[in-house]
């Protein structure tokens, strides 16, 4: 297939057309750039989780979202509907696996409570900092960076 490009007096073919290259999205900027009380929120995680910047904490915010959007969706069916059993139970054990929601939890209406934190809290560079692998949490990143800790 080749397509046709306009020149200035004729017409000229550039070579076959080629597919787009298929890449998701992995995070959303905020609505508002410059409101003070979310620019604060974001500094104190990015500071506490040792992120490189905001990009990394408004993915964690996208990932979460959409696990959250998932669930309110779930929540929106009948309660024996055979999705919901389905989806929701899959989704409450990727969440489990994950380790960001308790064994014990096991409904759809915890999910809607997870929180930011909850999900930083699984990074392995906050793993090592917490168990004590390292003496910071800019260390932590250093040694998983330097390929230390795998």
């Amino acid at each position: 297939y080749q397509r046709r490009v306009r020149g200035f007096s004729s017409f000229r073919f550039q070579g076959p057309i080629m597919p787009r290259p298929n890449y998701s999205r992995t995070y959303t900027t905020p609505r508002r750039p410059f409101e003070k009380e979310r620019l604060d929120q974001e500094l104190k995680l990015v500071g506490e989780y040792g992120l490189k910047n905001k990009r990394e904490v408004w993915r964690v915010k996208y990932v979460l979202g959409r696990i959250r959007k998932a669930a309110r969706e779930l929540l929106t069916l009948d309660e024996k509907h055979p999705k919901r059993l389905l989806e929701g139970a899959a989704l409450i054990r990727r969440l489990h696996r994950m380790g960001a929601l308790d064994e014990s939890k096991n409904k759809l209406d915890y999910v809607l409570g997870l929180k930011i934190q909850d999900l930083l809290e699984r990074r392995l560079q906050t793993i090592v900092f917490k168990r004590g692998y390292a003496k910071s949490i800019h260390h932590a990143r250093v040694l998983i960076r330097q390929r230390h800790i795998r």
